[in-house]
């Protein structure tokens, strides 16, 4: 059975914290307030409390949990490196509402779900959720709500929802704000906004001057020049010349001409049909490094 605790009250929120910190290391979920929203978080080394997150939210291994830590020390074990602009980022916004993407320390025995070997990493500016964490080291946390539903600003808000799936409730009043938290990633050679949040893009294109976004992922001009196979009908030409008008079929058959007349099937002047599609082929460029899975909710 869950139980509720009033943080606003020096002796509950000795005594809860207390029992979220027991409720952690037995493999439970627990509820507490972060500067964005509510979280339930789990042991982020304990992969069945990790299920257990995941089960609670109604949700697949597909969209695992970013992970909350209470100083930049813990952040910097759970990953390869901070990378190029990793340190400058911490530097300006942690504590706080930025989410950060590095590759995952390869070393650690976790299992977040399918992560893509990346790890997102948030210290937040809650004085209640970061001395829990400190007390519990990394916790796996997502937005204390169920799948598809509004995140929760409340404790109440979160126990309507998640009800004893959870162990401890941490009522430390209503959330900061309901934005979440803005999303980074850095696995990459240049820092890509994979979601807006509490921090606005222009704050963080100021620390790393060059950031990809949604925009950044349109196709290549070279991309949109290919003219399309001619097998396929109806479909208008995308090269920048268009093609002649295709004359008017006679009203009467045509004379057999002397040399055959190339096919729809060849390519211009009577060239094979493979080489005629190798020339309407434009070669398909290397696509760049995999996009790591977005961590969804806190």
């Amino acid at each position: 059975m869950s139980r509720r605790y009033d943080c606003s009250e020096p002796m509950e929120r000795t005594r809860g914290i207390a029992e979220a910190v027991s409720a952690v290391r037995r493999g439970e979920l627990v509820v507490l307030p972060t500067d964005t929203v509510y979280g339930v978080g789990a042991d982020a080394f304990t992969p069945a409390a990790v299920q257990a997150l995941l089960d609670a939210k109604g949700r697949g291994r597909d969209m695992p949990p970013p992970v909350l830590v209470g100083s930049v020390r813990a952040a910097t074990a759970l990953v390869e490196d901070l990378g190029t602009y990793g340190q400058d980022l911490i530097d300006e916004f942690w504590p706080g509402a930025l989410t950060l993407v590095f590759r995952a320390n390869q070393n650690l025995m976790w299992d977040l779900g399918e992560t893509k070997g990346t790890v997102a990493v948030r210290m937040p500016m809650h004085e209640l959720a970061v001395e829990v964490l400190k007390e519990t080291g990394p916790l796996a946390v997502s937005s204390a709500n169920l799948s598809g539903e509004p995140a929760a600003r409340t404790a109440e808000e979160a126990e309507k929802m998640l009800g004893d799936s959870v162990q401890v409730y941490l009522d430390g009043g209503r959330s900061g704000h309901a934005d979440p938290s803005t999303i980074v990633d850095l696995t990459g050679s240049v820092p890509r906004l994979l979601r807006v949040g509490a921090i606005p893009e222009d704050k963080i294109r100021s620390v790393v001057g060059v950031l990809l976004t949604e925009e950044d992922e349109a196709p290549e001009p070279a991309e949109l020049t290919a003219a399309p196979s001619a097998a396929v009908e109806g479909k208008p030409s995308l090269t920048k010349e268009p093609a002649a008008d295709a004359p008017q079929a006679p009203a009467e058959p045509a004379p057999a001409p002397t040399e055959p007349a190339p096919s729809a099937e060849s390519g211009a002047a009577g060239a094979p049909a493979e080489a005629a599609d190798a020339a309407n082929t434009t070669e398909t460029p290397a696509k760049p490094t995999e996009t790591p899975a977005k961590p969804k909710g806190e």
